[in-house]
């Protein structure tokens, strides 16, 4: 991080710095956001195909059943 203080990525590693305690944790901890991230994935991708066709009722029934 000190290296990178006077190059061009002065910027990231200044944010690097200020986020080391939460870097840290994300990199040990054994939590992760992966399954809600899937199913939001998920929904936009449905939103995004019915896009202009259809109501949020459409998008609720095809939501339950996926």
């Amino acid at each position: 991080i000190s290296d990178a203080a006077g190059s061009l990525l002065s910027s990231f590693a200044a944010g690097i710095a200020a986020e080391r305690q939460a870097i840290g944790a994300a990199v040990t901890q054994p939590w992760s956001n992966g399954q809600t991230e899937g199913q939001i994935t998920k929904l936009k991708l449905i939103k995004r195909q019915m896009y202009g066709r259809a109501k949020l009722d459409l998008l609720r029934a095809r939501l339950c059943t996926a």
